[in-house]
């Protein structure tokens, strides 16, 4: 079996491959945001086997199409989701530059470029988050999922240092993990995965800005240790999924230090601002954390399962995950460490960070910063357009998420959904629905660095439109 193709065929296939794609990339704004496919429309549209072969030209227009039919689109300019990016064209490229070299970032001396490439961009990402070079460590993750499990592993490694041998026989009592009421349900995930079970994690009250109160959380660790517990870990979220709500970290990070607390920063969305002047203020206190999950396939425009861990710990992930094979490279100790058998949850994995490191060769952090910046101005206009055509706005936040409602119908669940259903149905845009003090909301987020002031004026004329149609 000749799996390279000839020469003539590849030339064929890459230009076929390209010429599709690139016709999706330039006009995503022509197609519906989303369709309505069953999954029997899908499943019909798959192959029925694979005895038959096809030639590959006939099996990419397959894929393509597919792919093109039954999707919701997030690159497209008026998706308004969940901090689904258009990926920016450089990390397109590096994503088929990885998988045509298939880099092993196991042992470092498999991958010296790769791996040093990463181990740069943690680095220089830690640093932007004010952690000090010299002791600033991380690595790269599948996704902020990966992230909030390394950080629930790395406190419990720092507390109790037996965990790696003894595991939950090595706690000598219950712990309590403390989130708020809006962080992301990664860390029950997280606690299930580590045999702490969901029980384990204690989700603070949020205020009428959806941030954790701390004097709510004060209280609930004076109960949990006055019934014996043990406090581990408290997750400051900063830019919730639902709201944008960004917790007091400054304050959490007093109260972790009081209760000898590991301090995890959820940045996963909302870390980006700490690539500008004008909202880096937003997360002050955050280089308190001992560690943080920032998620560069949100804000920063690049393919998905591109996210970071960081830690201010030097040693903690070798402590955690540390671990010999005789059939791994035995590098030196300083560059073992930098491998992602010891260094991470991964072992085989393949290189992530190129879907950064390129971007930022062409773009720089200032290309970055205007990105970031240009959103939060987009969702600051969405806001006034919405108030200007009488919705009321339910949340307070200076990031580009916005949840919205007509007050009139503040009681009536079913006109936040038969809206959002409406206009996603018919591939308008894509937006979503989430609960704000009693009121279902209608959320949109400025996720798209393509997405236009036209395209918001637009939303909001549709959403005029379904909701005059409503109450008739």
């Amino acid at each position: 079996m000749h799996f390279d193709l000839e020469k003539e065929q590849r030339t064929n296939a890459w230009k076929s491959c390209i010429d599709m794609l690139e016709d999706f990339y330039e006009n995503t704004e022509d197609i519906p945001v989303s369709g309505e496919s069953s999954r029997e429309e899908v499943v019909s549209d798959l192959v029925t086997g694979f005895e038959k072969t096809v030639e590959l030209d006939e099996a990419l227009n397959h894929v393509i199409s597919g792919l093109r039919k039954h999707a919701v689109h997030t690159p497209h300019p008026d998706y308004f989701g969940l901090f689904n990016p258009r990926p920016n064209f450089p990390s397109i490229l590096a994503d088929a530059i990885t998988a045509t070299f298939n880099p092993q970032l196991a042992a470092w001396s498999h991958a010296p470029f790769a791996t040093e490439v990463e181990s740069k961009l943690v680095q220089e990402v830690g640093v932007k988050f004010g952690y000090p070079r010299e002791s600033v460590d991380g690595v790269f993750t599948a996704g902020g999922a990966e992230a909030n499990l390394t950080a629930l592993l790395s406190a419990i490694h720092s507390k109790y240092p037996k965990f790696s041998e003894d595991g939950v026989h090595a706690l000598p009592r219950r712990i309590r993990i403390y989130c708020s009421a809006e962080s992301h349900h990664t860390i029950i995930k997280s606690a299930r995965i580590c045999g702490l079970g969901s029980t384990c994690v204690s989700h603070i009250e949020a205020d009428e800005k959806q941030q954790m109160i701390p004097e709510a959380l004060e209280d609930q660790i004076a109960k949990d240790k006055s019934r014996g517990f043990e406090p581990l870990m408290i997750v400051a979220t900063t830019g919730t999924t639902g709201s944008g709500a960004i917790d007091p970290i400054q304050k959490l990070a007093h109260i972790a230090s009081e209760h000898n607390c590991w301090l995890h920063a959820d940045a996963a969305y909302g870390g980006a601002v700490v690539l500008t002047k004008d909202y880096k203020h937003l997360v002050a206190g955050i280089e308190l954390a001992d560690s943080i999950t920032f998620d560069a396939h949100k804000w920063l425009s690049v393919p998905m399962a591109t996210s970071l861990f960081l830690t201010r710990h030097k040693q903690i992930l070798w402590q955690t995950f540390g671990i010999s094979a005789d059939y791994m490279p035995n590098d030196e100790t300083h560059i073992q460490e930098l491998g992602s058998f010891g260094h991470s949850i991964q072992w085989s994995r393949r290189f992530i960070g190129l879907k950064l490191y390129l971007p930022l060769l062409v773009f720089g952090w200032k290309g970055y910063e205007e990105t970031v910046l240009g959103q939060i101005e987009l969702g600051s206009t969405l806001r006034q357009k919405l108030l200007q055509n009488n919705w009321k706005i339910y949340n307070e936040t200076d990031l580009p998420v916005v949840c919205f409602s007509d007050e009139r119908f503040a009681e009536d669940p079913q006109f936040a959904e038969s809206l959002a259903a409406e206009i996603v149905g018919e591939g308008k845009a894509w937006i979503s629905t989430y609960p704000i003090e009693n009121v279902l909301t209608i959320r949109a987020c400025i996720a798209n660095y393509a997405t236009t002031e036209e395209g918001l004026d637009k939303l909001v004329g549709d959403l005029n439109t379904s909701r005059n149609a409503y109450q008739k």
